[in-house]
């Protein structure tokens, strides 16, 4: 859950140029003000709106490697006495927002572990994390707890903490299954690990397993795309994320692109990446899973559910607890300090360590729930009636033309539906519904 910068509006035949395309808020997080912070605790001092979803994001930053293509907050360089003043620090940190009127009484809908890497931490410091989360926000009444995983850092006694502490969705971080990609990429584990992580797991049974993959990493072929096509069929995970390879300006390679005077990423261009996107889709389908998003396979959608994903995309609350991450609360954006030291400081001191916020409208809460859904591949315009009083149809009619006449979507009954390629490339066409203020050339 972090941040980066695009220069251009790049079009589906476009190289790979440095910068993020990929949407996860809006407004964008440019328009966000350092000074905004007395919003923060404003909201907090609200009382919640009826039906609204709580959910819990946890900041864990450590991992032993950090990626070439890396931009989110990690740390590489901790000790044991580190990692236990930062946990702390978060377990603080819940217990000041636990008691706020906002939060006081309510409990999670669903817990997501980010990072950085969870699974870094010991199956010690993970019971003993999560037992005191769990005294000052229980969580017994969560539909998911969702935790990232990076396969080298598993064992089985790591994963029976894992699947103990109430974890129901693992998702593993492979990437890829060639041990030379894995490694010119920076990544920490290797193919052998992948497969030993993923029985280990099934073993746990956990109520869901899920793979990430990326499209378009450095030194990536086609030969090499299709093999990890057919490894993960083999594997049959309940669920597949497959991302599209960007080029974040704080990342490892863009740093080498700056040195080199490189204006174009030394991978995949985008219509290539969608294109293997697609092909993975439709492998995938052939097997029998179901496409639910621009990024994500599931072998069955009746049991197979992303909670997190699609609450935070419908309005739910998020306490984002952590160095570097974001919440969304009573409609107010907003940041923790991006320094872990920062951090940790204002913590002891006894204040809420917030970098920058942004109250946001209604108006542009519902753009920010219609362009998300829309990421689903769908969007109906019932819903945005219903909640917001809004007939999507008519205030975005000129936008959906324009994508309709280019052969993106078509409307039908209410539904505002994308086709395939419009879902490969969902994240460039959302601009469109942007409101004018917020038509930027740094679009994070």
């Amino acid at each position: 859950m972090s941040e980066a910068t695009t220069t251009e509006t790049e079009g589906p035949r476009h190289k790979t140029r440095a910068g993020n395309y990929f949407i996860s808020n809006y407004p964008p997080f440019s328009f966000w003000s350092d000074d905004e912070a007395n919003e923060v605790l404003k909201a907090y001092d609200s009382a919640p709106v009826p039906g609204t979803k709580l959910g819990l994001y946890h900041h864990i930053p450590f991992c032993r490697k950090r990626c070439h293509f890396c931009y989110f907050r990690v740390y590489t360089d901790k000790n044991a006495e580190d990692i236990k003043e930062y946990l702390d620090c978060t377990l603080r940190e819940l217990e000041m927002l636990a008691r706020k009127p906002l939060v006081q009484g309510r409990k999670p809908h669903f817990v997501y572990f980010g990072g950085g890497t969870p699974s870094y931490l010991s199956a010690k410091q993970l019971k003993e994390l999560t037992d005191r989360m769990k005294a000052i926000l229980p969580w017994d009444e969560a539909e998911e707890v969702a935790f990232e995983c990076e396969p080298g850092t598993l064992n089985p006694g790591k994963l029976s903490a894992i699947k103990e502490i109430g974890v129901t969705r693992v998702s593993l971080g492979i990437e890829n299954f060639d041990d030379h990609i894995l490694e010119i990429n920076g990544r920490a584990h290797r193919s052998k690990e992948v497969w030993r992580a993923y029985e280990r797991a099934r073993a746990e049974e956990f109520d869901q397993i899920n793979i990430d993959l990326i499209a378009g990493m450095l030194e990536e072929t086609e030969e090499n795309w299709q093999r990890n096509i057919e490894e993960t069929l083999k594997l049959e995970p309940d669920s597949v994320t497959i991302y599209q390879m960007e080029i974040p300006y704080n990342t490892g390679i863009y740093k080498d692109m700056k040195a080199s005077g490189a204006l174009v990423a030394p991978v995949a261009d985008w219509e290539t990446k969608r294109r293997w996107v697609k092909e993975a889709f439709a492998a995938l389908e052939s097997a029998g899973y179901t496409i639910s998003s621009g990024y994500t396979a599931v072998k069955n959608p009746e049991r197979t559910k992303f909670i997190y994903r699609d609450a935070l995309w419908s309005g739910a609350d998020l306490l984002g607890v952590g160095v570097a991450s974001f919440s969304h609360v009573a409609g107010v954006h907003y940041q923790n300090m991006t320094e872990i030291d920062d951090y940790t400081k204002a913590i002891e001191a006894g204040e809420m360590p917030i970098k920058r916020a942004l109250r946001t409208t209604e108006e542009e809460r519902m753009i920010r729930e219609f362009i998300l859904q829309m990421k689903l591949g769908r969007a109906e315009a019932g819903y945005f009636q219903e909640k917001f009083g809004v007939n999507v149809l008519e205030k975005f009619a000129e936008p959906l033309k324009h994508l309709h006449d280019e052969g993106w979507l078509e409307v039908k009954d209410g539904v505002i539906c994308l086709n395939r390629d419009g879902l490969l490339c969902v994240d460039n066409l959302l601009h469109d519904f942007f409101l004018p203020q917020h038509h930027t050339d740094k679009i994070v």
